[in-house]
This record gives structure tokens, sequence and C-alpha cells, in this order.
């Protein structure tokens, strides 16, 4: 008889965003079709709530992701089976990508305000943003660039089902050991995984980030939520 191969969620997820990865890397119009836009952005589309997810800014971006999917993803897909992990992991990359999306609209629509109290039509608005330039006696520096940097930069990964993963991880093995990078004291999943959040939203809200520039620090913690959510709601539901 010939061997069955079983499915594996995480083996497959893990082949179609490095799959992805090579192939936006040589056709460069797959990131504006694939990646998340602002809704107001000509480029955005529906389907990249989930095509984001297959999608990174670099290698070290990939790697960091797969891994963490691979390591943790693994252990869940075990105790939950493929089709409750896949229902599991792209309801955490949705839900992070509509909080995030949530949360840029109120932040653009706050600084979009200002302009439009000035008198200001959208379409002038618009020239502005395309052109990448803004009244200095209207807006800071740093209003224009949030304004600007809402419409134009796409938001790519799978961080934010990842920290869905994570949740449900901590969840499930609370009392294993983890270790981060600049912290190597292992540290029991119940506390890490708290912390790990506590500091995206820190830096989300402050803007100050230990990881550099470029980090969707709320699409993170809506991950999060909804990993959270999920595992609350299941609980009570198999209890």
């Amino acid at each position: 008889m010939p061997m069955k191969i079983p499915f594996n969620a995480v083996t497959i997820l893990v082949a179609i965003n490095v799959l992805l990865f090579f192939a936006s890397n040589s056709i460069t119009e797959l990131t504006n079709l694939l990646a998340l836009y602002f809704p107001q952005n000509t480029n955005f589309s529906v389907w990249q709530y989930v095509t984001h997810m297959f999608m990174h800014g670099g290698m070290m971006h990939l790697l960091f992701n797969m891994f963490a999917l691979w390591m943790f993803g693994t252990q869940l897909e075990d105790i939950w089976g493929a089709r409750r992990f896949v229902i599991f992991y792209f309801a955490c990359g949705i839900g992070a990508a509509l909080i995030y999306t949530a949360i840029n609209y109120y932040q653009f629509d706050h600084v979009y305000s200002l302009l439009r109290a000035t008198g200001l039509q959208s379409f002038d608005i618009q020239s502005m943003i395309d052109r990448g330039v803004y009244p200095p006696d209207v807006l800071s520096a740093e209003q224009a660039g949030q304004l600007i940097g809402i419409y134009k930069s796409p938001m790519v990964g799978a961080s934010g089902a990842i920290y869905g993963v994570l949740v449900a991880y901590a969840f499930n093995f609370p009392n294993h050991k983890l270790i981060l990078l600049f912290l190597p004291y292992p540290i029991a999943a119940k506390y890490f995984v708290p912390a790990l959040i506590s500091l995206d939203l820190f830096s989300g809200v402050t803007g100050f980030s230990i990881f550099g520039g470029g980090v969707a620090h709320f699409a993170h913690v809506g991950g999060a939520i909804i990993g959270f959510l999920m595992m609350i709601y299941w609980r009570k539901k198999l209890s």
C-alpha cells in the first residue's frame, strides 16, 4: 500500500508564504495586488485582508514569522487538527487586519479633518498626499508623515495571525518556557506572551519601537485580541 501523507496545515502555509515571497521579488506587481492598502488607496481590494498574510517585507521578516508559525502552530495543530487550526489562523489574521485598518482610519481621519477645516477640498488633499507635500502652517511634519504613510504604505506579513497563535499557545501550554532573543532567560508562556503583547501596545501608542520602524504594532495587538476572544469562546463552548 502507498504511504498516506497526512494533511499538515502549517507546512502548507509555510510553503505558500515562501513561494509568494520569492515570486513577489520577481513580479513586483504582486505587492500592489496582494499587500493590504488603506481602503481609500486606489490599490486597495477586499481580498487583501487575506492575501497580505502571505506577503513579507524582507527575508528576516519572513524567517521570523515562519519560524514562529512552525514552532507554535505545529503544536496547536497536533491537538486541534488541521481544520480548526486553519480557521483560527485566518480568523486572527483577518481580524488583526480589520482592527489595524480601523485604527489607521481613525488616525487618518483626524489629520484629514484638520486640512478640511482650512477649506481645502478632497481633490486638493489627495493631490498633496500623492505629491508628498503638506502645508506646514496646518500640519506638523509628524502629522503629515502619518497621513501620507497610512495612505501609501501597505501592510504585509502573517504577524497578526502569529500573535493569535501565540495567545492560543499560552492558553494551551501556559508553563512551557520561551526565550526572547534579547533576553536569554526562559519565561513561562503565560507570562511571555502577555509581556510581548504589552510591548507592542506600548510601541503602537507611543511610536517608540525597539524592533525598528515599519512594524504594524496594532495589527499584532489586534491578532492577539482575536486569538484571546476565540480561545475564551471555544473554552466555554467545549466545557
